[in-house]
């Protein structure tokens, strides 16, 4: 039996088999995929895992060998058609999946999803944070019954994403190509949904849509990523491009508690608002008639470019956001007072709450609380929506939503009151009878049940109603004199300093120091909890 050449070690020529055919394995369906992807305007898996990750770091790959060889009949399918993976994101190490849409477009093959619940278990088990790059055509078809009944299969997937979310693992989907049936449910179940310019997000495509129920549609009418963001709000954040989505994920990832420790002993220096302190009184009017937009009012109190809007484009009369104060990552919820255009209710009134509006919010403070970031609330409400249209939106239903997620919120909460703060939307927005840990008010601030003029004319119109019934009418002069009576007293109850006396809110501060008050506060709510013991301390015995 004849020996291979000294020089030759068979273990090094093995390893070095192994290198080549992993180099194989990772350009996945090849350049003709990889042009393909080009041509659409996308990334492929491993370029977008590269721009998503730290500069330089390293990444762990799981399951690379998935599926090798095993489905012959079918052609080649390198890696199951799924990049996954650990690496390390705004300084947190996170478990990536990315399904590879050059290889037969990202369908799932039985080891795809068997790869991806594993990566699911790893990232659950290591409390790594799991971020899902989505373009995939769904089930493989041809092997559904391999793929979709089994308790190891396709549907446990979702039921992970549940259970992952319920233990406080954070999971954020990126759909950057196609995401469609059974698929669509992996990135509805995380934490926080990307959607790109030109994907798509469906239970059934137009094909499907129109052999089932001979409905003829649009891919972009169905389940496009506008359509998605503008009428039926599943998606949080709509992106251009792909560089633009791996951009705003790597930002979200930075929000994590676990980012900020990454970076204490490096920690990123505040960087000035976008304007000066003293633009706000550009934004605001005392008698709270000027409208504006209120994202002109938070660029002299965030952090220049931390801006990073949940939902923009749905719920308009409530901006949700992510954004940094003094270089502290925190959640924003504020009233928009400009009238706004939405495609699903068209015309909406600037500080009023509507359905969409306070379904919007309550995921927010949902959401933040899933990551443990402060919320601010900035008040500038005039209440919920009503009338008919209203009622029938589930305005109630709604709005109920949004005050069970402010009263069971267990991260710290601090409210400004920048203009008003009347009705139930000072209960949304975290009135004092929701524990915020401060609340505070401008010098313009008005608190009341609601505004002067709709009490003063509600009040009026019943006083008068009374006199009338009596035995004495009233004159036109003795029912104006009665109004103004009326109306006096009422601004004088909703003037900020009533309310301050009255211990509503901590502190009434000057709108240009805004910044520099929430900065000293937000310190002040960041101190770990004290931790309860059983103790009496020193007594007679």
């Amino acid at each position: 039996m004849s020996r291979p050449p000294a020089s030759v070690d068979p273990l090094r020529e093995r390893c070095t088999t192994i290198q080549n055919e992993e180099a194989l394995l990772r350009e996945g369906g090849g350049k003709a995929g990889q042009d393909r992807q080009h041509k659409l305007g996308r990334l492929f898996a491993r370029e977008r895992i590269a721009q998503l990750l730290d500069k330089n770091a390293p990444f762990f790959e799981v399951g690379l060998w998935a599926a090798y060889k095993m489905y012959s009949q079918w052609g080649n399918i390198p890696a199951a058609g799924t990049v996954a993976g650990i690496g390390n994101v705004a300084g947190v190490p996170c478990m990536i999946v990315a399904n590879d849409a050059t290889v037969k477009a990202g369908a799932f093959f039985p080891q795809t999803a068997k790869k991806l619940i594993r990566a699911q278990r790893i990232g659950f088990e290591c409390n790594l944070p799991i971020i899902y790059l989505v373009d995939s055509a769904g089930v493989f078809l041809p092997m559904q019954d391999e793929i979709f009944p089994d308790e190891d299969d396709f549907g446990r997937i979702f039921r992970n994403n549940s259970v992952i979310s319920a233990a406080g693992v954070p999971q954020f989907a990126a759909i950057m190509g196609n995401c469609v049936a059974g698929g669509a449910y992996l990135p509805v179940l995380c934490d926080k949904i990307l959607m790109t310019e030109g994907s798509g997000l469906y239970l059934a495509g137009p094909s499907l849509v129109q052999a089932a129920i001979g409905q003829v549609i649009e891919a972009e009418e169905l389940g496009g990523a506008k359509m998605h963001a503008e009428i039926s709000g599943t998606v949080d954040f709509y992106e251009k491009d792909d560089p633009s989505c791996l951009k705003r994920l790597r930002s979200l990832v930075a929000l994590l508690p676990e980012a900020e420790q990454a970076k204490h002993a490096a920690k990123i220096p505040a960087t000035a608002p976008a304007k000066k302190p003293d633009a706000v009184y550009d934004v605001i009017s005392l008698d709270g008639h000027k409208p504006y937009d209120t994202r002109d009012l938070l660029a002299s109190i965030i952090d220049a470019d931390s801006l990073d809007e949940y939902k923009a484009d749905y719920g308009k009369t409530l901006v949700t956001t992510y954004a940094r104060i003094g270089g502290r990552p925190v959640g924003i919820v504020a009233s928009q007072r400009q009238q706004v255009r939405t495609k699903k209710e068209g015309i909406q009134m600037g500080g009023v709450i509507y359905a969409d509006s306070a379904d919007k919010a309550a995921r927010f403070i949902l959401d933040c609380n899933q990551t443990g970031l402060p919320i601010i609330f900035f008040q500038d409400v005039t209440g919920f929506m009503v009338g008919r249209d209203a009622e029938q939106s589930g305005i109630i239903r709604s709005g109920a939503k949004l005050v069970n997620a402010v009263s069971n919120s267990v991260v710290p909460k601090i409210t400004v009151v920048v203009g008003g703060s009347f009705g139930a939307g000072n209960y949304a927005l975290c009135g004092k009878a929701y524990d915020p840990r401060f609340i505070l008010a401008w010098p313009n601030s008005r608190y009341a049940v609601m505004g002067a003029a709709q009490a003063s004319d509600t009040i009026f119109s019943v006083l008068a109603r009374a006199r009338d019934r009596g035995d004495k009418k009233s004159t036109p002069e003795e029912l104006e004199e009665l109004r103004a009576t009326v109306k006096k007293s009422y601004e004088e109850q909703t003037d900020i300093r009533y309310g301050a006396a009255r211990g509503w809110v901590d502190a009434v501060i000057q709108p240009h120091e805004t910044r520099e008050v929430l900065m000293r506060l937000l310190q002040y709510v960041s101190r770990p909890m004290p931790k309860a013991r059983f103790h009496t301390g020193v007594v007679q015995v």
